[in-house]
């Protein structure tokens, strides 16, 4: 009998009324998430820009703005970055080749740009970190490099000529990883493309982690990367043994009250490490809704480059609901990140890492609000309604200003009550040690305990760790 071939999954697709990736959501991804790339053509038909390349220069001088300035000088292959905030004064002197302005976070600044994210709602919300804008002058570019996350490339205006390799998905073969040392970007030291396309606006291309890319501006262009969350298997294990260890009982301690004569007094038995596993199980490691809960603010205040500080006194309760019974509503601070999960009992909301115990349906609903009126407002449990406002005394939800907003008009601060922003790109703690980086091969979690398998390298890669290695997203690990 025949052995039936499996066909290998095209790379270039044509979208399509009612499929905006091509095919069913499903079969994206089944065949391409995290496993080879995709570029789709027409994947937002008509498209337009709701920002401008004026604009993007505009955010990249407020001082809380992540914004960086990378230039390539063709004669001698070099590269420079340069960080912001920058001054207006600048970009009208700026050359019209060979240059690329990065903005991150840029939905937490405009609403039409963040509007664009439910258009990847086939994604779970929370993994989805930002959408990072760049503008290219003709011939801009970051360089080749790959990413450590899932990055969606939307072209928004002009051009912009996409080169890849896509040798591991379609040929088995791993491309070489290193990097150059002689510049502040982590570049790749080889990169020979298997792929060349030149996109159009509406067209978008997906890279799974780790696909060797460059992208280089045919003429001025703005490109829209919404860029995913991946958290190290690292920064995961050294933030949850912190809560464990901050919650841990000093009573619960190495025992060894059936201790017998040992052969060598000097060896570590297997029965002493069977005791340890017994102390660091008696700390609950395994406990599963201990995991999710922490998990669940781990995940809505990781790589959060920006914090909600609520702005003077909370309103009084009796003034929220009489401005909401008028037809006022309650808008979620742009910075304020949610996410809900199912417990042993309800269900867990969780919002910039603060937690709430909360009915499923007041957690579902609290999690998908952008806003927030009256008539869903009555529909929240008495609970529901506490954790609202706990929210609104965070600064976490405002009352809107119907008369603030004019359809004309550039998204202000000022225009959803009196949000502050404070810098907390700082917010994760990692490992303390720069000198050493810690690689987790592996994390299992048994009946009994969990697994952690980890090498230690003490070689000093700290130039690697800068934010200016990952230019095409807002989630690089």
């Amino acid at each position: 009998m025949a052995v039936r071939k499996t066909k290998t999954p095209v790379i270039e697709v044509q979208a399509r009324p009612g499929l905006p990736l091509g095919m069913p959501a499903a079969t994206f991804l089944r065949d391409y998430w995290q496993k080879r790339p995709l570029l789709i053509r027409g994947a937002f038909p008509d498209f337009e820009t709701p920002l401008q390349p004026e604009d993007l220069a505009g955010l990249a001088c407020e001082e809380t703005a992540l914004a960086r300035l990378i230039s390539h000088d063709r004669a001698t292959d070099g590269w420079s970055v340069r960080t912001g905030p920058f001054q207006e004064e600048e970009f009208p002197g700026m050359p019209d080749h060979d240059w690329t302005l990065l903005v991150q976070d840029v939905d937490k600044w405009d609403p039409d740009v963040r509007a664009l994210i439910s258009h990847f709602d086939f994604l779970p919300r929370w993994r989805m970190d930002d959408v990072m804008i760049s503008f290219a002058a003709t011939g801009g570019s970051v360089g080749a490099h790959v990413d450590q996350y899932d990055v969606f490339l939307l072209q928004a205006y002009g051009h912009r000529r996409w080169q890849i390799d896509a040798s591991e998905s379609t040929k088995g073969k791993r491309p070489p990883l290193d990097f150059r040392n002689d510049v502040e970007l982590k570049l790749l030291r080889r990169f020979k493309p298997t792929h060349d396309w030149v996109l159009e606006p509406g067209d978008m291309l997906y890279l799974p982690p780790n696909v060797p890319h460059n992208g280089v501006a045919e003429d001025p262009c703005l490109t829209f990367s919404f860029g995913m969350r991946a958290p190290a298997s690292a920064e995961l294990i050294s933030d949850y043994l912190d809560t464990l260890i901050m919650d841990a009982d000093e009573a619960i301690r190495y025992q060894d009250p059936d201790l017998k004569v040992p052969e060598d007094p000097n060896e570590i038995d297997a029965v002493a490490m069977g005791r340890v596993v017994q102390a660091l199980n008696a700390i609950r490691m395994n406990d599963p809704d201990r995991l999710g809960d922490w998990f669940g603010r781990f995940i809505t205040t990781y790589r959060a480059a920006g914090d909600v500080v609520a702005s003077g006194e909370p309103l009084p309760r009796e003034d929220i609901e009489a401005a909401l019974a008028e037809g006022i509503e309650l808008g979620r601070h742009p910075w304020a990140r949610l996410a809900w999960r199912r417990a042993k009992r309800g269900a867990s909301l969780y919002c910039s890492g603060l937690e709430f115990a909360l009915p499923v349906k007041d957690a579902q609903a609290l999690a998908a609000a952008e806003q927030i009126g009256g008539a869903l407002y009555q529909k929240l449990s008495a609970k529901g309604r506490d954790a609202l406002h706990a929210l609104v005394a965070g600064g976490y939800y405002q009352l809107l200003d119907g008369d603030a907003f004019d359809d004309e008009d550039e998204y202000e601060e000022d225009a959803v009550g009196e949000y502050e922003i404070i810098d907390a790109t700082e917010t994760v703690d990692v490992l303390e040690d720069e000198d050493v980086e810690a690689n987790v091969h592996e994390v299992t979690i048994h009946d009994d305990g969990v697994e952690v398998i980890v090498d230690f390298d003490d070689t000093d890669d700290s130039d690697d760790d800068q934010a200016v290695g990952t230019p095409d997203g807002g989630a690089g690990s």
